[in-house]
């Protein structure tokens, strides 16, 4: 499943290092800190690596 926004993306990639310890998750806000709790490292990375080029800012 690609990012939808390049928000989205952002937050899939920070949540994913804070799963993966390479960030405090005390450091996480918002969307991020939901996405750590509720999806698998798997599912993070598809979100994080979608390409952004051609992503909007925000999904409306």
């Amino acid at each position: 499943m690609p990012a939808q926004s390049k928000a989205q993306q952002k937050a899939a990639g920070a949540a994913l290092a804070a799963k993966r310890g390479d960030m405090p998750k005390s450091k996480l806000k918002g969307a991020s800190k939901d996405m750590e709790d509720s999806m698998t490292e798997k599912e993070l990375e598809e979100l994080a690596e979608t390409d952004r080029k051609d992503l909007p800012e925000k999904k409306d």
